[in-house]
């Protein structure tokens, strides 16, 4: 458990990839809900171009960008991981990682922490890692008999040598409209929805800007249905929430800037398709040895059937978003919410103590 008042909790946000700004507006709202009787915040900031900034630098670099509803840390740059900030990342008792996307929820920050040795909060390396990898954890997903949209993986060398094979391919096991996504990637970001071969084409070539592997998925037509899980070895499922948005698809735009956007919580369903929903979030979180907090996304089929669209290890955190007003349903608020998962955080690292 918590060890008392005044314990240090890194706040940690930006970083290199496209989701740098959501990074920001997720940090900023854990900070200022945090218990101030029982923590101390300690801003951490990671520019754009991969600077770690020391409290201090972060302040300064907030301080810059206030009032910009998605600004990014800029100064200082060039400096990469400093001595001074190395020296703040080993002062603190506990992290709280807000670095959305690659850099932060891949897996390569969880284990650079494992390294230092300093506990924090949310899914480890592993769980990160395939958390983030919308390739491998479909993989994982049907090998435990989930269900999941069919879909086709494209890499480069494919593209560029087997352009005409590709495109039948997927024109024959998809059809239109399909989805093409980067594996690895948020928030929407480098995905398009493809309703023609030229569409499919330039498709593609986005996603594939963004990573070495490009998922082309199946389009479900039916209900965005969103759950929040909470716990290490015993996890809870939140009340469901659904997403409804005007746009084509639920793309960077309607998550971030369509006023038309709507969080419905809780999401009118029948008992018994909530319950079924409740368990498969539970399982998801379990299948990837998830911890700490992550939200898992479901299509509901017009026919009633669920498909399990992706887990999110670290889910945006505003005030506002999905994952913290499920639970707000529940009856655990944002500022209690924080606190325990910075308990989870630190019984999970205890916990390895233990271990030889």
């Amino acid at each position: 458990m918590v060890r008392g008042k005044g314990l240090q909790v890194g706040i940690l946000f930006g970083g290199r990839s496209a989701e740098h700004e959501v990074s920001l507006i997720s940090a900023q709202g854990v900070m200022a809900a945090i218990d101030q009787d029982r923590f101390q915040a300690v801003p951490m900031g990671i520019t754009k171009d991969g600077t770690w900034l020391t409290p201090q630098e972060t302040q300064a670099a907030l301080a810059a960008i206030s009032g910009e509803r998605m600004g990014a840390l800029q100064e200082p740059s060039g400096r990469g991981f400093s001595d001074q900030a190395l020296a703040a990342l080993r002062g603190i008792d506990v992290l709280f990682p807000l670095v959305h996307g690659t850099y932060g929820e891949d897996g390569s920050l969880q284990g650079l922490l494992e390294i230092l040795g300093i506990p924090y909060v949310g899914a480890g390396v592993a769980a990160s890692a395939v958390g983030m990898d919308k390739v491998l954890q479909q993989m994982a997903f049907r090998q435990a008999g989930l269900p999941v949209p069919h879909s086709l993986v494209v890499t480069p060398p494919q593209w560029k040598n087997e352009m005409t094979v590709v495109v039948r391919q997927i024109e024959s096991e998809l059809g239109y409209p399909c989805f093409v996504k980067p594996a690895n990637g948020g928030s929407s970001i480098g995905t398009t929805k493809a309703h023609s071969r030229e569409a499919l084409a330039d498709g593609l070539v986005e996603a594939l800007r963004y990573d070495r592997k490009a998922l082309v998925e199946q389009a479900i037509a039916g209900r965005h249905i969103e759950c929040s899980v909470l716990g290490n070895d015993d996890p809870q499922a939140s009340p469901l929430g659904e997403i409804e948005f005007s746009r084509d698809f639920y793309d960077y735009v309607a998550k971030y800037e369509d006023p038309r956007t709507r969080l419905i919580i809780p999401a009118s369903l029948p008992p018994e398709v909530s319950e079924r929903l409740r368990a498969m979030a539970i399982a998801v979180f379990k299948i990837i040895d998830c911890a700490g907090m992550g939200r898992v996304d479901f299509f509901l089929a017009q026919n009633g059937q669920a498909y399990v669209n992706e887990i999110n290890t670290i889910p945006g955190f505003t005030p506002m978003s999905m994952y913290p007003k499920l639970w707000e349903a529940a009856g655990l608020s944002y500022g209690s919410l924080i606190a325990r998962l910075i308990e989870l955080g630190l019984e999970r690292h205890q916990e390895k103590q233990t271990r030889a």
